[in-house]
């Protein structure tokens, strides 16, 4: 039986894979049930989700990419952690983290904020 303390150490995971090496896709089935090719969730400490996290920038560095959310105390209850050659960005707006899809027009007001910043 599993109790309610060792319920709230175990935090909601999903990762989706783009282009990473097969062993990497094995390797994340030991902690985390692949639910469709490249997609993968479960429940893992924050210390394993960021050891995977660890794992899968190391290994996805030159083709791959990567997404991770995950459960966190903030406005939206979520994090996004992405990582790789991908057309979508994180970005923070007012503390809520929002995707943003790279085109002329997204490039021009990333420019304009790095330039206040």
């Amino acid at each position: 039986m599993v109790t309610s303390s060792c319920r709230a150490e175990l935090l909601m995971v999903v990762v989706t894979l783009e282009l990473v090496p097969p062993r990497l896709r094995g390797g994340l089935t030991r902690w985390l049930t692949e639910i469709g090719p490249g997609v993968f969730v479960g429940r893992v400490s924050s210390l394993v989700r960021d050891q995977l996290w660890e794992l899968i920038i190391t290994e996805a560095a030159a083709t791959g990419r990567a997404v991770l959310v995950n459960r966190a105390a903030n406005e939206q209850g979520y994090e996004i952690r992405m990582h790789g050659d991908s057309k979508r960005r994180v970005v923070d707006v007012d503390g809520l983290q929002l995707v943003a899809n790279k085109h002329a027009a997204w490039l021009d007001w990333r420019d304009d904020e790095e330039d206040i910043n």
